[in-house]
C-alpha cells in the first residue's frame, strides 16, 4: 500500500510539471518588470502575465509557430526577444508596423507623415534620440519588423537606439500586472 501512495504522488508531480512546461511554453508567462522604461504603465518590480498564444507560440527545438490568433497591433505592450543581445526579453509598446514610416516631432508621434492622435500616444512626450529616431529623421520599418518605444521615453533604450524587432522575435502580448495587489490590473 505504501509504494502505491508514493507512486500517486510522483505521478501527480510529474503530470503537474509536464502541464505547468506546456502553459509556459505555450499559454502564458509571468516576467517581473527590471526598469522604468514603461512607466507609468509598468513600474519596477511589477510582476505581469504575457500572453503567448495570440501571436502564435514558438515551437521549442522546432523553430516553427503554433497558428497565430492575430497580428501584433499599434499600440499592444509587447515581450519580445532583444535583437542585440538574445539571451534578454524586453518590454515595450509597439508604435510601427511593418512598411510604415515613424517620425518623432516635437514630441509627437507621426506615421506615415500623420500624427498618432490615440490618447496612449498623445498624453507622451517622445523624445528625439538615437541613431533611429534623431529631429527630421524619418524611419522605414522593413517588412517583418516593428518598431517599438518604451513609455517612459526618457529614459528607455528602444528602437530608436538599436532599430527594429523581428516578428520571429516576439514572444507575446502583455496581459494583466498581477503583483503587487494594488496595481493589479489589466495592461493596455
Amino acid at each position: 500500500m505504501k509504494k502505491s501512495v508514493i507512486k500517486e504522488w510522483i505521478e501527480s508531480i510529474v503530470v503537474a510539471f509536464i502541464l505547468a512546461m506546456v502553459i509556459r511554453t505555450f499559454v502564458v508567462q509571468a516576467f517581473k518588470i527590471p526598469t522604468g522604461s514603461m512607466r507609468t504603465t509598468l513600474m519596477e518590480g511589477d510582476l505581469i502575465l504575457v500572453n503567448k498564444f495570440i501571436y502564435g507560440a514558438k515551437i521549442p527545438f522546432l523553430g516553427l509557430n503554433l497558428p497565430a490568433l492575430r497580428e501584433p497591433k499599434r499600440a499592444d505592450v509587447i515581450v519580445f526577444i532583444y535583437p542585440q543581445s538574445p539571451k534578454k526579453d524586453f518590454i515595450k509598446r509597439l508604435i510601427g508596423l511593418p512598411g510604415e514610416t515613424v517620425e518623432i516631432k516635437n514630441g509627437t508621434l507621426f506615421i506615415d507623415d500623420k500624427p498618432l492622435l490615440d490618447t496612449v500616444f498623445n498624453k507622451r512626450y517622445y523624445y528625439n534620440r538615437g541613431d533611429f529616431g534623431a529631429e527630421g529623421m524619418k524611419i522605414k520599418i522593413p517588412q517583418g519588423h516593428y518598431f517599438v518605444l518604451g513609455d517612459n521615453s526618457a529614459s528607455s533604450q528602444d528602437s530608436r537606439y538599436w532599430g527594429f524587432v523581428p516578428k520571429e522575435n516576439i514572444l507575446g502580448k502583455a496581459l494583466v500586472i498581477y503583483w503587487p495587489p494594488q496595481r493589479v490590473r489589466i495592461i493596455k
